[in-house]
């Protein structure tokens, strides 16, 4: 494992806020976090298309239309475990995940 610390960034622009982005930032920050792992609110991250936006850095993987419930999950399979959640991973920017 690294010491580099790795950043969940939520969007809190417009599109994300009006589809539940103020209470995913909100089940991020009181998600059971790896300690490696910080939650910081972000300005638009350009893929309002594709609101509630998460992109998690350095690694750059980039999820769309979480609801506050997907935290959770964000935070115990991908964080925790190393598990991309494909199901939620934006379609555009990581194509090769592509279910359809």
């Amino acid at each position: 494992m690294t010491d580099e610390k790795r950043t969940v960034l939520v969007c809190q622009s417009s599109s994300c806020l009006e589809r539940g982005g103020t209470a995913l930032l909100a089940a991020f920050q009181a998600a059971d976090l790896p300690a490696d792992v910080e939650v910081q609110a972000t300005t638009c991250l350009g893929q309002c298309n594709m609101a509630s936006n998460v992109r998690i850095l350095p690694e750059e993987t980039w999820y769309c239309r979480l609801q506050p419930e997907d935290a959770e999950r964000v935070v115990e399979e991908h964080l925790k475990k190393g598990d991309r959640l494909t199901d939620k991973l934006h379609p555009r920017i990581h194509s090769s995940y592509r279910l359809y």
